[in-house]
């Protein structure tokens, strides 16, 4: 009765950022359980990467070069979905940048505009082309947040970067509206907030600009605090990705999910 519950046999799936990192972990995941999985990503030869570690285990899926953050670039992808597919089943708002972190006092107004643009307006100009090819539905709608929009942190160091933190949380907000208008539809809406996961590029502007003090004091910082005692890596999100897009939450929306080894309930 229940074996093939999580199965996504002749689903189309788009996820964005699968370059590398949750992206790939999450379009590999998706792949096994029978979807066909759209890879997006800006970084064209990642990408294809991504695509050709799907076809090595026999399994579908496709490229597609774009920036979510540029209306016009995400229009054309979404033009390519449509003439390929004529309805999509599953959408994956997973690309996200970060800047070096410092206090907001500090912060510019570019690095502030980068990541707004990619993390929360992307999830946006995504979403909206998506919804059209999703209507009448079913579908669902998984939308990658972070803890960082839940709670602050600061561990006497600057560690998280107001710009990510803020787009995160319009992220949570955008998720439960999203969920409200289209529930009658059954289009699922939800969110996953990962906690401080390691396995992908987010920290790459961080350690270029930091001394190998300044990265073990941030690296221990993290790990004490997590309960679980460690960070977690892409793979480990897989399961509950599979989940949320699948039959198994077909009455899930507008929840928001922290995977965070503990971390959002330990009491500092």
């Amino acid at each position: 009765m229940f074996e093939n519950l999580f199965r996504m046999d002749g689903k189309v799936a788009v996820v964005t950022g699968a370059g590398y990192g949750l992206g790939r972990s999450f379009a590999l995941g998706l792949a096994a359980h029978g979807a066909h999985v759209v890879c997006q990503d800006r970084n064209k030869e990642r990408v294809e990467e991504t695509v050709g570690l799907i076809r090595q285990s026999r399994l579908s899926g496709e490229s597609i070069v774009g920036d979510v953050a540029d209306e016009k670039s995400c229009e054309l992808n979404w033009a390519e979905i449509a003439a390929s597919h004529k309805k999509i089943d599953i959408l994956i708002n997973n690309a996200g940048i970060t800047t070096n972190p410092v206090r907001t006092h500090e912060f510019s107004v570019e690095d502030w505009d980068r990541v707004i643009a990619v993390n929360l307006r992307g999830v946006f100009l995504t979403t909206r082309q998506a919804l059209r090819l999703m209507l009448p539905g079913p579908g669902s709608i998984i939308n990658i947040a972070s803890i960082a929009g839940l709670m602050g942190y600061y561990p006497g160091r600057p560690s998280l970067a107001i710009n990510y933190s803020t787009a995160k949380a319009g992220v949570v907000g955008f998720t439960k509206q999203v969920a409200a208008e289209y529930a009658k539809e059954h289009i699922r809406v939800n969110a996953i907030a990962p906690g401080w996961h390691g396995g992908t590029d987010l920290g790459a502007a961080r350690r270029a600009v930091l001394n190998a003090e300044e990265i073990g004091f941030f690296e221990k910082s993290i790990k004490d605090r997590v309960p679980m005692g460690h960070r977690a890596v892409p793979d480990d999100l897989v399961g509950l990705v599979v989940y949320l897009a699948s039959n198994a939450s077909h009455y899930m929306t507008g929840q928001v999910i922290a995977h965070d080894g503990g971390w959002s309930e330990m009491v500092v």
